[in-house]
């Protein structure tokens, strides 16, 4: 597939993920890699939607800081996102151990939990931000502690 982005328009992605590095690889885009060092942790907001937009911001605001000038007075877009599980009414950190993540796909179990994602694009060029927020909901069946262990140890 052919991107929609004239050759000179430059794209950076600021994240860590594989799976987004993944997807833009994919649809043949060229881009640049840049992760944002920010303390999540210290961003708290009472809604999963509104958490999700404050650290793509925060991301995309920490990341701008480290562009040169050079770089940001021509066409390029910075793309930052953000994901949380939440489960219970209470936003899941990513665990902090095997035996959390172990914890967590067994709570899952017949259960109900929903992912909320964001996505926040920068033009560096002239400033405009846009940003979107989704959520889904998932029903498990019955995970086996087979499948959780394949899981936790890939």
């Amino acid at each position: 597939m052919e991107s929609d982005l004239p050759p000179h328009f430059k794209l950076i992605l600021g994240s860590s993920s594989i799976a987004r590095r993944s997807i833009l690889t994919d649809m043949g885009y060229q881009f640049t890699l840049m992760s944002a060092d920010i303390d999540e942790k210290s961003i708290r907001k009472e809604k999963p939607e509104e958490l999700v937009l404050a650290l793509a911001e925060a991301k995309a605001e920490a990341i701008m800081q480290r562009i040169p000038e050079d770089v940001k007075d021509k066409p390029t877009l910075l793309v930052t996102c953000d994901q949380v599980v939440v489960y219970e009414d209470a936003v899941r950190e990513k665990p902090s151990s095997v035996e959390e993540a172990r914890e967590y796909i067994r709570g899952y179990s017949k259960g109900h939990t929903a992912t909320v994602s964001s996505v926040v694009v920068t033009n560096l060029k002239t400033g405009f931000r846009k940003g979107g927020v989704d959520r889904v909901e998932i029903y498990f069946n019955e995970i086996s502690e087979e499948i959780v262990e394949k899981l936790v140890n890939r």
